[in-house]
């Protein structure tokens, strides 16, 4: 009976997990995943958190518990990465950690003795990748409002093209006063599987203002200055790494610098061809076709394989001479125009315009509405029935395709998300 008791606690901590902006359709392999990441006590305990991110104070009204008999527990919680405490200058916020960014992160962020991290490496593999649930479910009907965007290399822009700042790594880290450094969640996955060894140090997750402060605060990563952030950023450009933040045009949080080998939404983009696992820059590559000798470099750099080299037209050697064509699927990072000894390859604004949302909240909300759960935002009561009623309800409307696509559509969106704001403040 007991083992009985456990899968129904887990199963109802699956019901609530799939319910973040980020969905995870339940599997064995999941099911196996968060009983190795939870215990019994948390699992049951995260399943009755409200939705949005609360102060401790409305948890503990919406619970029925003291402040005090509470916050071990989300202390605990906080320090595996399955819950995260924000600090928006006045209290805690505290919301469950969804998948990404989330707890696969944190989790293969943790150090420490007797953990099962190659245990864990398996089970995240074995659900992102081997059961195929996870992406069709994020990413298979088209959704194109993702966690993390693309961030050009600025030495790759051609001549006069002007990026703004939001997409300038320097920019970003000028902005802020407080960095820090953790292990790559996707490399250190990589080395507990057994994969070659990756010639980028397994040190370069980084993160800046409030993102570094959870960090550091719950032992994931360490604090560093901002000549350590430049330092950092020099060499992901040296190795022609692949540059990438939060969806946001304000308030980025992380800088991510990602290898081909070993980092997950660059595999993902390359083996399904969802385009909109990792959003684009709003620039894209093109060649100079009088300067491209045919090296055939910049085809090795590029991380989702997105440039390809054929043989010239009217050309009579079978051997390829120079770049055909960039992919629609470029992510614009300009790994290939560093690598370009001729400087053939450059940054060039896209055609067609790309959408970041402003900020966590918008980008959140657009999420949400792609993927089903915009109404665990508004009723955000797991303990209430009539809550729960009102969820199955609004959601149904809001899976209607002419609703979904109105208020996915920019001109009632940011009027929709405008109101969304002052409910919320």
């Amino acid at each position: 009976m007991g083992h009985i008791s456990s899968k129904d606690i887990y199963r109802k901590l699956g019901r609530r997990l799939d319910q973040a902006p980020v969905r995870t359709p339940w599997t064995p392999v999941f099911r196996e995943l968060v009983e190795s990441l939870y215990s019994r006590a948390e699992a049951e305990f995260v399943a009755r958190l409200p939705y949005r991110p609360s102060t401790l104070p409305r948890i503990s009204r919406m619970l029925g518990e003291p402040e005090d008999a509470l916050r071990p527990m989300l202390d605990g919680l906080c320090a595996k990465g399955l819950v995260i405490d924000i600090w928006d200058g006045g209290h805690y916020l505290y919301m469950v950690s969804p998948i990404v960014i989330g707890f696969f992160e944190f989790t293969m962020m943790r150090t420490g003795p007797d953990l099962p991290r190659a245990r864990w490496a398996e089970l995240f593999q074995a659900y992102m990748f081997g059961e195929k649930d996870f992406l069709q479910a994020n990413f298979g009907d088209g959704q194109t409002i993702s966690v993390m965007r693309a961030l050009p290399h600025e030495e790759a822009l051609g001549e006069h093209v002007e990026i703004l700042d939001y997409e300038k790594a320097s920019a970003l880290i000028e902005k802020h006063t407080e960095f820090s450094i953790g292990l790559c969640s996707c490399r250190h996955e990589k080395h507990h599987l057994g994969h070659a060894p990756c010639p980028t140090p397994m040190e370069t997750c980084t993160s800046m203002g409030t993102g570094a402060r959870f960090l550091i605060r719950n032992g994931f990563a360490r604090p560093i200055d901002k000549a350590q952030m430049r330092d950092i950023l020099a060499r992901s450009r040296d190795q022609g790494l692949t540059l990438s933040a939060d969806n946001v045009r304000r308030d980025a949080g992380f800088i991510c610098h990602c290898c081909g080998c070993c980092c997950n939404l660059l595999r993902g983009v390359r083996e399904t061809g969802y385009t909109g696992i990792l959003v684009t820059a709003s620039v894209v590559a093109a060649v100079d076709e009088k300067l491209c000798t045919g090296c055939g470099l910049c085809a090795k750099a590029c991380p989702v394989n997105a440039v390809t080299v054929e043989k010239a037209s009217g050309q009579d050697s079978p051997k390829p001479s120079k770049i055909a064509a960039i992919g629609a699927h470029c992510l614009g990072c300009g790994a290939c125009a560093l690598k370009c000894p001729t400087g053939a390859l450059k940054l060039h604004p896209r055609p067609q315009q790309v959408f970041h949302p402003e900020d966590s909240f918008e980008r959140v909300m657009l999420q949400a509405l792609e993927r089903d759960t915009f109404q665990t935002f508004l009723f955000d009561n797991p303990q209430s029935r009539t809550q729960e009623f009102m969820r199955a309800l609004v959601g149904g409307f809001l899976k209607l395709p002419p609703v979904k696509r109105a208020l996915l559509g920019e001109k009632l969106h940011s009027r929709f998300l405008t109101a969304l704001r002052r409910l919320a403040g």
